[in-house]
């Protein structure tokens, strides 16, 4: 089961990490944008720590407080829970 939910967290945070650098990248072109919506969502789901990598590697949403607390604290959410079921 731990095995199943790391593999499921790396993969979704891996999608939300270059989510987020599409974003940025639209950002600066005044493109249209990926809907917060559809980041934070991702971030529940699972991919928190692609997003709070994606916001400081892309130096990207981290004006936003719901972004700058919020990522953070999902992940370590999600972080505590893949070591209650790891161990």
């Amino acid at each position: 089961m731990g095995q199943a939910l790391l593999a499921y967290m790396s993969i979704i945070s891996i999608v939300l990490l270059i989510l987020m650098g599409m974003d940025k990248s639209r950002a600066k072109k005044h493109e249209w944008r990926i809907a917060e919506r559809t980041l934070f969502t991702l971030a529940i789901v699972g991919g928190a720590i692609g997003g709070v990598l994606g916001m400081y590697l892309f130096r990207h949403k981290t004006r936003h407080n719901s972004f700058a607390f919020g990522f953070p604290l999902l992940a370590a959410i999600q972080i505590f829970i893949i070591v209650q079921l790891w161990i």
